[in-house]
């Protein structure tokens, strides 16, 4: 098969394309950074730099493949996030179309069942209501919980202040996943044929705070961690004061109060959606163990 896949080499993608390489198949990669041609011509695929916004460009990427991996980055510029992402959707779309593409395979979040009230997740619900509307072709959409591995953005936090949570409870209930499990089913539905248009859920665990924190704090030689929820307002400064836009700090603070208020999770449990990860939490620790005393 010819598959052409979005991501460059990121955490999910670079494994897709290894997986996909070790399978026979011809890979095209798509990158917006010119220096990952190296890389990607050494693992034996095909570069293609260009813009997801940009449906020229990507229908040229998708000339003659079999099937697509689609995904956006959570954040695309620093203003007008929500419509960027959308934007880069209607590219995608119409560059799917023009091309010919009969297979695409998506990837997405919790809560994108949801329009509005979960923060930079708005845009990939706005994703997925297009690519509903693609006719003939086989969409299947992998709604990823929260990833293990962001947690490790909170080392600094942990190791300066002791301070680790969020703007949600450490009770209530939490989605995740690990981006090695997503990898392998992106990896393994590209070479399917699928079967209209399909949601799944790719999680490796299901937990709170609080759980996550009794796991970490011992790891770490700190028993005494605890999950804090953090008022919005001081989330919000902490962002700003780290770098990120208004915008982005806004939406991801609005996020936490969509896990708040059990709209991110709400459609998982309703349809009656279960782990489907190999990757369980506690195995994450040793992961989160080392990159903490390396820190």
């Amino acid at each position: 098969m010819k598959i052409t896949t979005a991501g460059s080499l990121g955490n999910v993608a670079k494994p897709v394309v290894k997986m996909l390489l070790a399978a026979g198949h011809d890979v095209t990669v798509i990158t917006s950074n010119n220096d990952r041609k190296d890389e990607i011509k050494a693992l034996g695929a095909v570069a293609a730099v260009g813009s997801l916004s940009d449906a020229a460009f990507l229908t040229t990427a998708f000339h003659g493949a079999d099937a697509v991996y689609a995904m956006v980055p959570p954040a695309m510029g620093t203003s007008h996030l929500i419509q960027n992402i959308a934007e880069a959707g209607q590219a995608y779309a119409q560059a799917i179309k023009a091309a010919g593409v009969s297979r695409v395979v998506m990837l997405s979040s919790v809560g994108a069942d949801a329009a509005a009230g979960t923060g930079p997740v708005q845009g990939v619900h706005q994703i997925e209501q297009l690519f509903q509307q693609l006719a003939g072709v086989n969409v299947t959409i992998l709604r990823s919980g929260f990833f293990y591995t962001n947690f490790l953005r909170d080392i600094p936090l942990i190791k300066n202040m002791n301070l680790f949570g969020n703007n949600y409870s450490g009770e209530d209930k939490l989605v995740l996943t690990h981006p090695e499990d997503v990898a392998t089913a992106v990896a393994s539905e590209l070479q399917q044929p699928g079967n209209g248009f399909e949601v799944k859920y790719i999680i490796s665990a299901i937990s709170t705070g609080n759980e996550v924190a009794s796991l970490l704090g011992p790891a770490i030689g700190k028993p005494d961690l605890v999950w804090t929820t953090i008022p919005d307002e001081q989330l919000k400064q902490g962002m700003l004061s780290a770098g990120l836009s208004p915008e982005l700090a806004g939406l991801i603070t609005e996020l936490g109060q969509g896990v708040r208020a059990g709209l991110v999770t709400q459609d998982f449990f309703a349809t009656g959606a279960h782990v489907t990860g190999k990757i369980k939490l506690e195995q994450f620790v040793e992961e989160f163990k080392n990159q903490y005393q390396q820190a």
